[in-house]
């Protein structure tokens, strides 16, 4: 059997990202379980985990990874450091002709890489299986919670970032005391889940759409909120998801009343730029117009919420919509929104979340690697290959070459 040599790279792109593809433990366990497999790590002064913290699991430090087969890496590798000829993993952000990343792209293609993007990487059904979801929506409702403590002045957390773990971060949650007010979550899939797990260690109750709409509580509550509860057809025809995914411009959002009900308002489902934003800016001025906070984890920018007008960053992840000056304005002032849009949540807990990344791609991903590519998986994520896109993503013909 020949010996596959994974390399998992530093990360070169700034600012540096602290999360890794494998941790010290797996890439241990990896290597029990597949005895051909040999994983050297580059060392590195910014990641989460330690180099001492490989070494001790048996993983050699290599500066040079050449010789490796796979690369592996979290953000996008500097183009000057990509080796030709190999088979790169990292979040490469181009599959949406991303304009930024273009020279990235043309030098995949120059230096003949086969580069599979994490975001690609599918079951048969399409269905996306390895991601950091999950941990974005997790830091991402700690954020709400946190900014809406300081907005009212009810107490004080512990950004997460300055968290050790995601023990030490649901210990700040039993700090919060929040009175009775109402929280709306849109999303459905892992961002989503994750927020819900934050909500749930702070035994928020779970309440339906029309509860949350209708009802009055003594305690904090949240909703759910699905495609079908805040769109509507344009033509006003019975509601079909499939319907919704396939033609979005053919609905308009029926998200207003959550807008009149909601104090913290958590967004965490996929906007596809044709489908209707949740409200328009002009909603705002209302005077029943009630949410305070606004946690945009998935962080469109002029997307889905209007007020997501830039990302915010981890040292500093809110500030202020003016309701009146319609304008960017502090956070906490009286007459803004305060608006959490860091679109790189999952670094805050950077220990936990690769441990999950990583526990994903040794169970769903690295199987096809390191043996048969039965089910097509690498397959149907590879981007381009030998010098050529591959047919899945010939669409990007314009933007590669």
């Amino acid at each position: 059997m020949n010996t596959l040599k994974i390399g998992v790279l530093r990360e070169e792109k700034n600012p540096p990202d602290k999360r890794v593809p494998l941790t010290p433990l797996i890439c241990s366990e990896l290597m029990r379980k597949f005895p051909n497999v040999e994983i050297y790590v580059q060392p590195s002064k910014i990641r989460c985990y330690e180099d001492s913290e490989y070494t001790a699991f048996g993983v050699t430090l290599k500066e040079d990874l050449s010789s490796c087969d796979i690369l592996m890496g979290v953000k996008e590798v500097p183009k000057d450091l990509l080796i030709p000829n190999k088979k790169y993993f990292f979040f490469s952000h181009t599959i949406k002709k991303q304009p930024h990343n273009q020279q990235l792209m043309k030098t995949l293609i120059k230096k003949k890489i086969q580069m599979i993007d994490y975001e690609t990487l599918t079951d048969k059904n399409h269905n996306r299986i390895i991601g950091f979801g999950r941990y974005a929506g997790i830091v991402g409702a700690y954020n709400a919670i946190l900014g809406y403590g300081k907005k009212y002045d009810l107490f004080l957390l512990k950004p997460a970032n300055i968290c050790r773990d995601r023990a030490e971060m649901e210990e700040e949650l039993k700090r919060a005391k929040l009175p009775n007010i109402k929280i709306a979550l849109t999303g459905g899939g892992r961002v989503a889940n994750g927020a819900i797990e934050t909500l749930s260690a702070l035994r928020i109750r779970k309440v339906t759409p029309e509860e949350f709409l209708m009802a009055q509580f003594r305690e904090p509550v949240y909703c759910q909120l699905n495609p079908r509860d805040y769109v509507e057809r344009i033509d006003d025809h019975n509601f079909d998801l499939h319907d919704f995914f396939k033609h979005p411009e053919h609905f308009k959002s029926n998200f207003g009343p959550y807008t009149k009900a909601a104090d913290i308002f958590i967004s965490a489902h996929y906007w596809d730029p044709r489908a209707p934003k949740m409200f328009e800016l002009e909603d705002m001025k209302a005077p029943d117009f009630k949410m305070s906070v606004i946690a945009d984890i998935t962080c469109d920018i002029d997307g889905s919420v209007p007020t997501t007008i830039r990302a915010s960053s981890i040292a500093n992840p809110f500030y202020g919509y003016n309701i009146k000056e319609d304008k960017e304005d502090l956070p906490f002032n009286k007459d803004t929104v305060c608006i959490m849009a860091v679109d790189n949540l999952p670094c805050e807990l950077p220990r936990d979340a690769s441990d999950d990344f990583g526990k994903d791609l040794m169970e769903r991903v690295l199987p096809s690697i390191i043996g048969d590519d039965t089910e097509g998986i690498i397959e149907r994520a590879t981007i381009c290959k030998e010098g050529q896109l591959t047919q899945l993503f010939d669409y990007l013909k314009d933007y590669a070459y």
